[in-house]
This record gives C-alpha cells, structure tokens and sequence, in this order.
C-alpha cells in the first residue's frame, strides 16, 4: 500500500526540478516506490569541494530534495511542505561515478514529517546518512 496522497510519476517530479539547484547539480529521480523515493546525482565537478571529492553540501541538497519531494507527497493535497531542520553525517568520500540517495519516512504526522535519507555509492557503500524534519503547513 502506497504512502502518498499525492502521485506524481518520475517525469513529472524531474519536470518540477526544472531551472532549480536540483537540476543544476544533475540530480535525476530514479524510483518512486510505495513507500520511498530514489534519486541519482553525479560526482563531477558541479558537486566537487576543492580537494576533488564529493561536497558534503551536495550531499545535503540531495538529502533535503529527496525529503522534500517526498514530504510533499505524502502530505494532504493543499498543504506545502516546509524544512525545519536538517543533518547529516557524512561516512567515507567518493571522487567519481554517481551516488543515490533513498528517502524513507520516520514519520508521518498531520504537523511534521521526518525523513531518513541514505546515500550511497555505486557499489552500494554508505557516504552519508541525513535526516530531515518538515513541517507541514495548514495553508
């Protein structure tokens, strides 16, 4: 059984993502499944720090665009979505190829929302774990 209240499919919600950062960086949604959505972003230059690796900012907008998106999926039609807080622990570097990130609710409440995103690389190893807390706003 799904969890949104909303459906959209893959191309509507990369079409919404267009001319923002999510399309700036690359960030390709993959996956929406019953209960989670899957997203892909490029290790390259647009997401690079200065040492060559993978920003822990670029992390972090994958993470909140993931728990965003799917926040507002699964709230009730006509209540927009807003982030309160978000983290992160960033667990190993990567220099190139794609990472995929998976957002999965904590929690699905009427006020609040909280979002578990895990990032990984191509292999399936870990480089960070994100959680996301919105607030679901009563218009």
């Amino acid at each position: 059984m799904s969890i949104w209240k909303t459906e959209m499919s893959v191309a509507q919600l990369q079409a919404f993502m267009k001319n923002t950062l999510v399309e700036h960086l690359g960030i390709e949604i993959s996956e929406i499944g019953s209960d989670y959505i899957r997203a892909t972003m490029p290790v390259d230059p647009r997401t690079h720090q200065p040492m060559g690796i993978l920003h822990g900012g670029a992390s972090v907008v994958l993470a909140e665009s993931l728990g965003s998106m799917a926040a507002q999926l699964a709230a009730e039609p006509g209540h927009p979505c807003v982030g309160l807080e978000i983290n992160a622990n960033h667990l190993a570097s990567i220099r190139t190829g794609s990472v995929t990130g998976t957002a999965r609710p904590v929690h699905i409440g009427r006020s609040t929302q909280v979002w578990d995103i895990r990032i990984e690389d191509d292999n399936g190893k870990a480089i960070c774990v994100s959680r996301l807390t919105m607030s679901v706003l009563s218009n």
